[in-house]
């Protein structure tokens, strides 16, 4: 899929938020290796620590839904340059992306960023870790 179309998809899924407290809306899109695409957004609770970020939401559905193996992901938000994901929705990513898999980060304005898993985590912990 084209990387504009994607981050479009994130931008549009970020209108769905549930953001009472930081106000902060993030939005993803994830593509699967049959194609499916998967959105998500974030979701905040009032106990902070059970809030759940986007990128997690779009791979939490595919992944309930019997999709493993994803070629793309996009995240947007409000931000002056394109949004990270954060650490834990790092390590989820790493669990399920190859490391050359693109991650595509925008914003509202026009700014883009394509990034490799590789390169958004690097020397990340992995199953293989624990044998």
């Amino acid at each position: 899929m084209d990387k504009n179309e994607l981050l479009q998809l994130a931008k549009e899924a970020r209108e769905y938020a549930y953001t009472p407290y930081s106000k902060f809306q993030v939005g993803a899109a994830l593509v699967t290796k049959s194609g499916k695409i998967y959105t998500g957004c974030n979701i905040e609770n009032a106990a902070y620590p059970v809030t759940l970020c986007a990128e997690r939401v779009a791979i939490f559905k595919a992944i309930s839904e019997g999709e493993t193996e994803f070629e793309q992901l996009a995240v947007v938000a409000d931000t002056k340059r394109p949004v990270p994901p954060c650490g834990s929705c790092r390590q989820v990513m790493s669990e399920f992306f190859n490391h050359d898999m693109e991650i595509y980060a925008g914003n509202l304005g026009t700014e883009k960023k394509t990034i490799t898993m590789e390169e958004l985590l690097p020397f990340s912990f992995e199953a293989s870790d624990m044998d």
